[in-house]
């Protein structure tokens, strides 16, 4: 399985791994002071639970910032892993292999954990017409690389923040004076920006499927409105967002395709177990 690195993503590594090099090292790492300053060593990344692999660019970034240590990765993003696989060997300097440790082990654990977590979701509406989707309720700082650790473990990205898509809510069509008007808006702002709506009533359903925007967001509709909004919203995509379950999805309708969005995916994330030895 490869996953091919957004462009969005590529941007932001080199300044997630040099901030949180920063926040670790700062005027120097005393500790690996203690060990002589031409000392090799030969280390290896192992995980202690099954998990999915995510973050090779960000531990990679992280040596390649430190200086002179190699790493052979023995997987891939995306790759499902068991319990005690060995992710990669490391090789080089000794003080710079400890130094990047814990950074390195952060952005894996913690971009392990988000894959982990999409990946049950995706299993869980397998066979389905439901895609999971992400939200941006994201750790602040590591916004694209949980994202793509998303897709590493199966499903797909919303809006990446709030400059590549409208997403008219509640509060947006109370301002603008209701649902037409945001669209309309929207359409003469960015004519070529996606537009989202989100509406909570299906009278606001009928009025948001007559503009035909690309994707409306049914918030806390019950089974019934689901079941009639697949019938109304015939020309847009149809996502649904609140109440619903992954297990609620696979009774949605399988007339027609579903997005189910969820804060989950990366807000209610458990990082992975990793260890990092020396030989």
């Amino acid at each position: 399985m490869t996953i091919t690195l957004p462009d969005y993503v590529r941007d932001d590594i080199l300044r997630n791994v040099s901030s949180a090099l920063e926040e670790d090292i700062r005027d120097g790492d005393i500790t690996a002071q203690l060990i002589d300053a031409d000392s090799e060593s030969t280390a290896t990344i192992i995980t202690r639970e099954e998990g999915v692999m995510c973050g090779i660019p960000w531990a990679d970034e992280v040596f390649r910032q430190l200086g002179d240590v190699q790493i052979e990765w023995h997987v891939e993003d995306g790759n499902r892993l068991a319990a005690d696989t060995t992710l990669c060997t490391l090789q080089g300097n000794t003080r710079q292999i400890l130094t990047g440790e814990r950074t390195a082990l952060n952005f894996l654990q913690t971009l392990m954990g988000t894959a982990t977590t999409a990946r049950s979701y995706a299993d869980a509406v397998e066979g389905t017409t439901v895609t999971i989707l992400d939200t941006r309720k994201t750790l602040p700082g590591l916004r694209a690389g949980q994202k793509y650790a998303v897709l590493c473990g199966g499903c797909q990205n919303h809006r990446v923040g709030l400059y590549d898509a409208f997403l008219i809510k509640e509060n947006h069509v109370a301002a603008c004076g209701g649902i037409t008007a945001a669209i309309e808006r929207a359409r003469v702002l960015a004519p070529e920006k996606k537009i989202i709506v989100e509406v909570e009533t299906l009278a606001e359903l009928q009025e948001a499927a007559a503009m035909r925007p690309d994707q409306i967001m049914l918030d806390n509709f019950t089974s019934q409105m689901l079941a009639e909004a697949a019938s109304i919203a015939t020309e847009s995509a149809l996502e649904v967002s609140g109440n619903l379950t992954v297990d609620d999805a696979r009774a949605l309708p399988r007339r027609r395709k579903w997005f189910l969005s969820s804060g989950a995916l990366t807000k209610h994330v458990q990082a992975i177990d990793l260890s990092l030895r020396l030989q």
